[in-house]
């Protein structure tokens, strides 16, 4: 395989494939890493309702395949990689990944985020196990049993409105006493009478003998704690920037993210971000996509002077 490229982008969510379009449409040499499924955590979402165009709403998994398919017919290459490092030498950038290393004239950052998790015993024994971050995922697994959602937030309820599909209780847990989700978001999870919340609540601890039987909880205003009986907890309390490759390379915010300025660029020249990997960013596939081609706009104008 190749190794030297003219740009590299590193992540194919809907910010990393909307920048390899641009430059392989401006006939830029660019190759793609990513590290796990290309199409990025929006493949997470069942229905994509809110891209412009698509009045009917598309699946998160045939929007990220699209896009991609779209970017590799004008010539966009693909590698799955998990990039470990980066080197900033006069003239180039040096991609360091588990496949060797790769360099370019440019380099897009846009690796996106992890699901946070909560920290408590238990997650980790149970993952996989009752404990799940993807609801699409692993909703068809809990038939006519009660789980339970932590979080507030439009993934949060996102994910309460498609586990009611399933289950026959979805006990909401959120530490505060109203939600953050957009305004449609909440009167439908108001409206549906599987969802029941639980406010001013914490998880504590996870238990259970083999699989998920029960969680330790905390109330935060009164301190009382209680345990609450379900075959399953989906846990959607924000997200983690995948920039530890980048930690003394880039300047970045106190919570891990890039800072950039709008036209994607970071402090160092020829090294681009976009999407939710960025600071301050929407979080959404439109603006990732916005992202993405105003970075490979940008990188193609530096490339070029």
């Amino acid at each position: 395989m190749n190794t030297e490229y003219e740009v590299i982008i590193i992540g194919g969510g809907p910010a990393g494939l909307s920048a390899g379009l641009y430059t392989s449409r401006g006939r830029l040499k660019s190759l793609l890493l990513e590290k796990r499924l290309v199409g990025g955590q929006v493949t997470d979402a069942e229905v994509v309702e809110n891209y412009p165009g698509l009045a009917g709403g598309i699946s998160g998994m045939e929007l990220g395949q699209q896009m991609h398919q779209q970017a590799t017919k004008y010539g966009l290459e693909t590698l799955l990689a998990e990039v470990t490092g980066l080197e900033l030498q006069r003239e180039k950038r040096v991609v360091i990944t588990n496949k060797g290393r790769f360099t370019a004239k440019a380099v897009i950052i846009a690796s996106g985020s992890d699901r946070r998790k909560l920290g408590v015993p238990g997650e980790e024994e149970f993952t996989g196990k009752g404990v799940s971050y993807c609801a699409t995922c692993d909703g068809p697994f809990f038939k006519e049993r009660v789980v339970a959602v932590v979080g507030g937030g439009n993934a949060a309820i996102s994910e309460a409105l498609h586990l009611v599909k399933f289950a026959s209780r979805v006990k909401v847990i959120h530490h505060r006493d109203k939600l953050r989700a957009t305004p449609i978001l909440q009167e439908r999870a108001s409206a549906d009478s599987k969802i029941e919340f639980l406010w001013n609540t914490r998880v504590e601890g996870i238990m259970g003998k083999g699989m998920v039987k029960q969680l330790n909880l905390k109330n935060v205003t009164t301190g009382e704690k209680s345990t609450l009986d379900v075959a399953g907890i989906f846990v959607a309390i924000g997200r983690e920037p995948n920039t530890n490759f980048l930690k003394g390379i880039l300047p970045l915010d106190s919570t891990g993210y890039i800072i950039t300025n709008e036209k994607m660029e970071t402090k160092i020249a020829g090294i681009f971000a976009a999407g939710d990997v960025r600071q301050d960013s929407a979080r959404q596939a439109i603006t990732a996509a916005g992202d993405g081609a105003t970075a490979a706009i940008n990188a193609e104008k530096f490339i070029s002077q």
